[in-house]
């Protein structure tokens, strides 16, 4: 990324941010906010600090840390703690931006490779699918996957920039904002991909809620090269 003279600038160097603030609310959890004149971008950690695999998570177009199926990024971000697999849940400084929104995504894994992270793995729902293929693109070859959840196709359409990155789409059959056929679409104009149908899961997922955590929970480590069985959350 460059600054309007064309001169290169890290993501977080062109937020700009007028302060930081990080505090650990619990052992192993950490919650960030960085102020900016654009917004307020925040970010809750998992794991540890200098972990160099790192898992970046984002949410819809009105943002939000949970994510989808009942908290489903908390619980997986305590999940990959125990494997030393770090996650950052990303809240947008302005939710339904999407070049902002990937801008933030690419500021949280500048900030983690400044503490050691090497790998990263971006996770998106419903918009933050988008957000997560592009953030995909932009970290490139340090980007070992790509998952989306109930994902638009709509800022998808540079798919094919990912590569062999491997890609992993699951969309709920029974979704009443966003049609499964969604996902296999951004899975031909990526060009590779496995599309999952969960059955009788609608755009929030909450019916999968079991099979999103043991199937992610074991996807993204792999991906990662951090495999080692974990329990569940």
């Amino acid at each position: 990324m460059t600054d309007e003279a064309g001169a290169p600038r890290s993501p977080l160097e062109l937020l700009e941010a007028l302060a930081m603030e990080e505090v650990e609310i619990a052992p192993g959890l950490r919650h960030t906010e960085v102020y900016t004149l654009r917004g307020l971008l925040t970010l809750v950690a998992h794991g540890p600090p200098d972990a160099e695999h790192i898992v970046l998570m984002s949410g819809g177009g009105m943002g939000g840390l949970l994510g989808p199926a009942g908290g489903l990024y908390h619980d997986l971000g305590n999940r990959f703690a125990e494997l030393g697999i770090g996650t950052v849940r990303v809240g947008y400084r302005k939710p339904n931006d999407l070049g902002r929104c990937v801008h933030d995504v690419a500021a949280a894994a500048d900030l983690a490779s400044r503490r050691g992270a090497r790998r990263f793995v971006t996770v998106g729902h419903s918009f933050g699918g988008a957000v997560a293929v592009q953030a995909g693109i932009v970290l490139s070859g340090h980007c070992a996957g790509v998952v989306t959840l109930s994902t638009q196709s709509a800022g998808c359409e540079d798919a094919s920039a990912l590569g062999a990155t491997p890609l992993l789409l699951l969309h709920g059959d029974r979704d009443e904002i966003l049609s499964a056929e969604t996902s296999a679409v951004v899975r031909m104009l990526a060009g590779q991909g496995e599309v999952v149908i969960l059955p009788g899961a609608g755009h929030l997922l909450t019916e999968a809620h079991d099979e999103l955590r043991e199937r992610l929970g074991t996807w993204i480590p792999e991906q990662l090269g951090a495999s080692r069985s974990a329990p569940g959350p």
